[in-house]
């Protein structure tokens, strides 16, 4: 790959939450050949229009940029990839959403609150809204950098799954030479729903060990509330030592009684509870799984 043409895009406003967002790209750039992109931006508001004269303005910005150039050289530095610096005024997602539609962004990483301080972080507590926004793939993480990428989870609901996301874990599996963790949430109690969904994860699983990846696969009974769904699926991904949970964000049709997708309420709770990455796909292709 060529860094030129593939970008990370890191917003970053100096809190600790942006930061281990910032961490949590560097592996990605070197095995990706890929170039970071520090992105602050200054928002706009009336407050800071009335406070600060034009040339006044112009000072805020020239400083912010000083300030964030001699960062991405110490990155840059002690990493060894390609860091560049953008600072921008706008409105916060807007202006976000916007630089990651400009050519050559492939993802974007950003660190999350926990529900607890949403609202003391201005990056973190918008962390969903660019989820839902974003077109390319949005890797969120809190708490701490994970230096690794040795076991992937990777949720399905198979009766409306997309080869497009078990396409993109493949892709990153190769990348990192990890293993694939293909796992289904089963509310239902009906025996032989639960032996058609084992029957379309062995078949996930060949499709995967074809592209030569390491696959095992795992079918979690639980209770239909979301807080309890995600827990159940965060507590397997800790027990396989996962580093990476991929989910959907959106779909058009509607969901199965009996299994889950990984959208709405319930990707909010995997979002804001995992302490493992998660990186979010808005689907391009509606595909179901073919035999």
């Amino acid at each position: 790959m060529n860094s030129a043409q593939n970008k990370i895009l890191v917003p970053v406003d100096f809190s600790e939450h942006s930061l281990i967002g910032l961490e949590q790209s560097y592996n990605l750039a070197k095995l990706s050949n890929s170039e970071i992109t520090l992105l602050h931006i200054i928002i706009e508001s009336d407050a800071f229009a009335g406070l600060f004269s034009v040339k006044e303005q112009e000072s805020v910005i020239d400083v912010m940029k000083t300030k964030l150039e001699s960062f991405a050289q110490v990155v840059a530095k002690k990493l060894g990839v390609n860091v560049n610096t953008l600072v921008e005024r706008g409105k916060l997602l807007d202006k976000i959403i916007e630089v990651s539609e400009r050519p050559g962004y492939k993802f974007i990483v950003v660190g999350t609150a926990t529900l607890k301080d949403l609202k003391h972080r201005i990056i973190g507590s918008n962390a969903l809204r660019i989820v839902r926004n974003a077109k390319c793939p949005v890797i969120t993480t809190r708490d701490k950098y994970h230096k690794k990428c040795d076991n992937i989870i990777l949720p399905l609901d198979m009766t409306k799954e997309t080869i497009e996301k078990v396409s993109k874990a493949v892709q990153f599996a190769k990348l990192f030479d990890s293993k694939i963790h293909a796992v289904s949430v089963i509310t239902d109690k009906n025996d032989a729903i639960i032996k058609s969904m084992r029957t379309e994860l062995e078949h996930v699983k060949e499709l995967i060990k074809k592209q030569n990846v390491e696959c095992s696969i795992e079918l979690i009974k639980s209770e239909k509330k979301k807080e309890t769904m995600a827990k159940n699926l965060i507590d397997y991904a800790h027990k396989v030592q996962g580093d990476l949970i991929i989910i959907m964000t959106q779909q058009k049709d509607a969901i199965s009684e009996y299994f889950i997708g990984v959208i709405g309420s319930f990707a909010k709770e995997i979002i804001h509870r995992s302490d493992i990455p998660v990186m979010s796909i808005t689907p391009m292709v509606q595909l179901k799984i073919k035999k």
